[in-house]
């Protein structure tokens, strides 16, 4: 197969940041996505509904011409979050999910969730009105190794949080474990997943190769080569609890490239390119629609995009830009250290 053609995709997990990263960022995902859920992990961060509504209207200002882009907005949930607000975004449209950071897990999350027992009532109301959590699945205490951090998140955080609120309708976001996959698997109802595309295509080693590769760093970190290949088989497998989520995280290059660089990968350029070739490796193409087109609006209890997307597999590898130029700074354009051959080569709206 050389041309594919599938429903318009989503990513169900984004950072677009604001002002003139936006502004750079923001036309390399609106090409390609119909929809995107916007990572609220801002400084300051976007934790009540006012501010989302001011956010979602700086991303379409930024929008570029011609691109039919939706911003599916979500809350920074707080220890000081009022339900009653969460309420009201969601009943409003505005609010699609709102977004658990345990404090100090990554990027822009020390306000987040120390005190679970805190948060309790707010994710009961979300229980009640049918609202996702998305939750950054890591432990936090220094004790826990950081390979391990999912795994014990599953068993001491979200399982007994779960168990304490059900009918709370949870994604477990960029899983990166074995462990994860077979968690999410065993559950019947009310969970799902979101995988990215770098972790389907590199493990840990690419952190290694020939010295500190800080363009690989993100968080959840990249873990052993038989977590990318549960990956690969939960994503390829058509399981309709596992769908797309880029997790693209762009960072100036000199905020990587330090003595403590920031976690992140920016993949929003090649995302689609380098997904066809995995599921064309796996033998999986006609699975390709499904995880990120279908499964993501299913649990979202949103409708399927009206428009296509087109896949074109070239003979020559497609050149993709090494950087990006932004208002800030320099971004770095993930590289999936194999050749792609494949293409976005059409849209419709």
């Amino acid at each position: 197969m050389t041309r594919l053609t599938i429903r318009r995709p989503d990513d169900w997990h984004l950072h677009l940041r604001d002002g003139a990263m936006l502004a750079g960022v923001l036309p390399h995902s609106s090409a390609d996505f119909a929809r995107a859920i916007i990572m609220p992990n801002l400084v300051p961060p976007v934790v009540t509904t006012a501010q989302a509504e001011a956010y979602r209207q700086r991303i379409l200002a930024a929008l570029p011409k011609g691109h039919d882009f939706t911003p599916l907005m979500v809350l920074y949930l707080t220890e000081g979050t009022a339900a009653d607000d969460v309420e009201a975004g969601f009943r409003s449209g505005l609010i699609t999910a709102v977004k658990l950071y345990p404090a100090g897990a990554t990027t822009n999350s020390h306000g987040g969730v120390r005190d679970f027992s805190k948060v309790t009532a707010v994710l009961e109301r979300m229980a009640e009105i049918g609202l996702p959590l998305c939750v950054h699945g890591e432990v936090t205490d220094p004790a826990v190794d950081i390979f391990d951090r999912e795994a014990v998140f599953l068993e001491t955080v979200l399982d007994p949080l779960r168990r304490r609120i059900p009918g709370l309708r949870v994604v477990l976001e960029h899983v990166t474990t074995r462990e994860g996959v077979d968690y999410v698997r065993a559950q019947e109802r009310d969970l799902a997943a979101t995988i990215t595309v770098h972790h389907l295509m590199i493990n840990r080693n690419a952190i290694f190769a020939g010295g500190i590769r800080p363009h690989y760093y993100c968080l959840p970190v990249a873990k052993r080569e038989e977590h990318r290949l549960a990956l690969r088989a939960a994503a390829t497998s058509g399981d309709a609890r596992f769908f797309l989520g880029t997790d693209s995280a762009p960072h100036v290059d000199p905020a990587k490239e330090c003595g403590c660089g920031c976690a992140g990968i920016y993949t929003a350029p090649n995302a689609m390119a380098c997904l066809a070739h995995v599921f064309e490796e796996e033998g999986a193409l006609d699975r390709l629609e499904a995880f990120a087109s279908l499964n993501g609006p299913a649990f979202y209890r949103l409708p399927p995009n009206e428009g296509h997307l087109v896949l074109e597999k070239r003979a020559a590898p497609v050149p993709v830009p090494d950087k990006v130029v932004t208002g800030e700074g320099t971004v770095t354009v993930f590289d999936p250290m194999v050749p792609v051959h494949w293409t976005v080569s059409a849209r419709t709206a």
